[in-house]
């Protein structure tokens, strides 16, 4: 095995050990003054409405940690988790979704900014995009606040299993176009399927590089499954 291999299968070891730890709801937050106080690392996770942010956070901690909403627009605060004291995750509310009022569409972009602005222990921003659509006006007035903050994100596709294989092969360049001409945009990538379980041991791998170091002698949680 080459040290590169080697390297990859130890970090998609950690990435199973982490996100097999008990995932905490602690709190929806409306006004960002309301942001828990930690010092963890922080990962958030944002995305057009029902692009499937809850059911991939789901996936990836393999329970049922967030809750999945059929009705587009539902979620407007951004709900926060705590991952076994090792990282806090956002679940950012969904944006795009024309069937909501002007109003509620400015709060949301300023709640979203003064987040991107001011929480400090923010690492990374899992940008998810529909593989089925591409990215969308909505999408890349994301990316420009993402770089606007010099926050640094990833491209996730999500619901890649939809697309044949000439259909993913296209949907990848796309992603990468995007991310090289984005200066927030980190090169990885993620081509997932929640339902199917595609990419997800990928990028637990990924996110498990901002994650606190785990304490000697840390085990996974008692009762925490394993994908």
């Amino acid at each position: 095995m080459s040290d590169r291999a080697a390297l990859e299968k130890e970090w998609l070891k950690r990435g199973q050990v982490l996100f097999a730890q008990e995932c905490k709801f602690l709190r929806p937050v409306a006004n960002f003054a309301d942001m828990p106080r930690t010092k963890l690392s922080e990962i958030a996770f944002a995305g057009r409405s029902n692009v499937g942010k809850s059911s991939l956070i789901n996936a990836l901690t393999n329970r049922k940690t967030a809750r999945v909403s059929n009705t587009p627009g539902r979620t407007r605060d951004i709900n926060v988790f705590d991952l076994g004291t090792r990282l806090t995750i956002a679940d950012l509310p969904g944006y795009g979704f024309a069937r909501v009022s002007n109003e509620t569409k400015d709060n949301w972009r300023e709640l979203i900014v003064a987040y991107l602005q001011g929480r400090t222990q923010l690492k990374r921003v899992c940008l998810l995009i529909d593989a089925r659509h591409g990215a969308l006006e909505t999408d890349l007035a994301m990316m420009h606040l993402l770089d606007l903050a010099e926050t640094p994100f990833h491209l996730v596709l999500t619901k890649i299993d939809k697309l044949n294989a000439t259909q993913r092969e296209q949907a990848i360049n796309d992603v990468r176009r995007h991310a090289s001409e984005h200066p927030a945009c980190l090169p990885e990538f993620v081509a997932t399927s929640a339902e199917k379980g595609i990419g997800i041991p990928e990028l637990r791998a990924l996110l498990a590089h901002v994650a606190r170091t785990p304490e000697k002698g840390y085990k996974a949680a008692a009762g925490g499954r394993r994908a």
